[in-house]
């Protein structure tokens, strides 16, 4: 009589993220309805966090997501900060830039992009309706929710600029 202590017949999922990142982009979904309303100029005013003053915090399973994306559409590299188009001209260290903007100045990312760039925009946009207060809290706190299943303390979220940008960015 032989017992198996595992089974080789059932294949492992290569991916455990995968279903955390259908759930991600579920709730991105639901963003992005939420705010369909809105417009954008898409002047990129509002990646240009010296400007705005407010740069978006990234949870483990959006820095997971967007390293996945990078990896996927540069080789896992960042796009060339120094050789970047920027709309005005300005002084770049002041301008504190995302580093996920591309040469001609369009986020590289722009269907992963985190919850903070889909809820934020600039002065320039003309505002639709969008969400209550409450329902803002509630898709953040299901955001913060998914990324603690992610990694422990995944919830506690970070800059942008201190996950992808140069240490002296902050």
């Amino acid at each position: 009589m032989s017992t198996r202590s595992s089974r080789p017949d059932v294949p492992r999922d290569p991916d455990p993220d995968a279903a955390l990142r259908d759930e991600l982009f579920a709730l991105y979904w639901e963003v992005d309805a939420l705010y369909a309303d809105w417009s954008c100029p898409s002047s990129t005013e509002c990646c240009r966090f010296g400007i705005t003053g407010r740069q978006p915090y990234l949870t483990s399973i959006e820095v997971a997501v967007l390293q996945r994306a990078l990896a996927e559409k540069s080789s896992g590299r960042l796009p060339a900060k120094r050789k970047r188009a920027l709309p005005l001209t300005a002084d770049v260290a002041t301008e504190r830039i995302c580093p996920l903007l591309d040469r001609n100045a369009r986020c590289s990312v722009y269907a992963e992009r985190p919850f903070g760039c889909r809820t934020f925009y600039c002065e320039r946009a003309t505002p639709g309706v969008g969400p209550e207060h409450d329902e803002l809290r509630e898709l953040v706190r299901r955001l913060q929710e998914l990324a603690a299943r992610h990694r422990m303390g995944g919830e506690l979220a970070r800059p942008i600029l201190r996950v992808f940008g140069d240490s002296d960015d902050m």
